[in-house]
């Protein structure tokens, strides 16, 4: 079973906490137990379990990899002067996948799901969610 969010984003590095959405998806589901894997579509966005209750966390995130990938130093630049956002996502990956206990997601109180953004902002951005029922 797969269920798609499309959504916008709206700065060049950002990110965007997608939980409540998922939990939505969970929810509808109507799986009690199982997995959910969620799977951010294109080659310069990730998907990071983090804390959300803190809007300083994922700002220290970008920080982080701002330092540790900082742009315009990458032969990839040379094609479309991007080289830091593929080198941030694939350090950060693209998915994670979240346990589905007693029809809620397995997070912690402080876990979010967030998409991260590191070539935006885009118009169009595709995060895949696909359900998988204990079997």
């Amino acid at each position: 079973m797969h269920h798609y969010l499309h959504f916008a984003t709206h700065q060049a590095q950002e990110l965007v906490d997608i939980t409540e959405r998922v939990r939505a998806i969970a929810k509808q589901s109507g799986i009690d137990n199982g997995l959910l894997n969620v799977y951010a579509q294109g080659a310069t966005a990730g998907v990071m379990i983090q804390e959300n209750w803190d809007e300083s966390v994922p700002l220290d995130v970008l920080s982080l990899l701002g330092k540790l990938i900082p742009s315009g130093v990458w032969l990839h630049d040379r094609q479309d002067g991007n080289g830091d956002a593929h080198l941030k996502a694939g350090l950060v990956g693209p998915s994670e996948t979240i346990p589905i206990i007693d029809g809620k997601l397995g997070l912690s109180t402080w876990q979010g799901i967030f998409f991260c953004e590191f070539d935006g902002p885009r118009s169009n951005r595709t995060v895949v969610c696909t359900l998988l029922p204990a079997g």
